[in-house]
């Protein structure tokens, strides 16, 4: 499997591309910025994109959406509680004083228990709210991409609309700790961690947290 990071749009926030090598269909996992950026890559690795999937529906991880959809006609999906978000980019990217288009709907919506197939690569969607209501993570052989749910050492953001720190740590504690400590965590903004050292040493749901239930 292919697994490129590319830091995208002002506020730096991770967009993955997928690749199957043998097939070389690919998705897309919140493409928040630089469409062009994206699609070059595509296009030099000779990758053909399936999916365009949408973790939540912050502009800065769905601005992209548009024109990777025009470009590509790839489905997108998104949960059906942060759906709504998508025409709302534009509103929302100038409240930070920045520019977004309106995403197209979405395609498909995706919710716990979902699989989600391009290639030889298959996806578990985990609904992992908190962040926002409808915020998943994306699980695949040894990997999961959990958006804004979780950091290296932190955690997503409560205070925005929609946004619950009861509900994240339960999605954090309840679902992605259950998944084994080798797993590779690719989150949203930052490094990469993995699930054995948040549930060890992150300072707000890990072990020594004061709030761990």
């Amino acid at each position: 499997m292919i697994i490129t990071t590319l830091p995208v749009g002002p506020i730096m926030a991770n967009c993955f591309i997928l690749g199957c090598k043998e097939t070389l269909a690919a998705a897309v996992i919140d493409p928040g910025d630089e469409a062009d950026r994206i699609l070059m890559y595509l296009a030099e690795s000779k990758l053909t994109l399936k999916y365009i999937i949408n973790t939540h529906g912050h502009f800065d991880h769905v601005g992209a959406n548009k024109p990777l959809k025009d470009a590509t006609d790839a489905s997108i999906l998104i949960h059906a509680l942060d759906a709504p978000m998508l025409n709302q980019l534009s509103a929302s990217a100038a409240a930070w004083g920045l520019a977004a288009d309106n995403s197209p709907p979405p395609d498909r919506m995706i919710d716990e228990g979902d699989t989600i197939a391009f290639g030889k690569i298959t996806m578990t969607v985990i609904h992992t709210p908190g962040h926002t209501p409808g915020g998943i993570s994306l699980r695949t052989d040894g990997h999961v991409f959990v958006g804004d749910t979780l950091f290296a050492g932190s955690i997503g953001r409560t205070d925005f609309p929609g946004g619950d720190f009861e509900t994240l740590r339960a999605s954090i504690q309840n679902k992605l700790f259950l998944l084994g400590d080798d797993f590779q965590v690719y989150t949203g903004h930052g490094p990469q961690t993995t699930i054995g050292q948040e549930r060890r040493t992150n300072p707000f749901v890990g072990e020594r947290a004061v709030f761990h239930g």
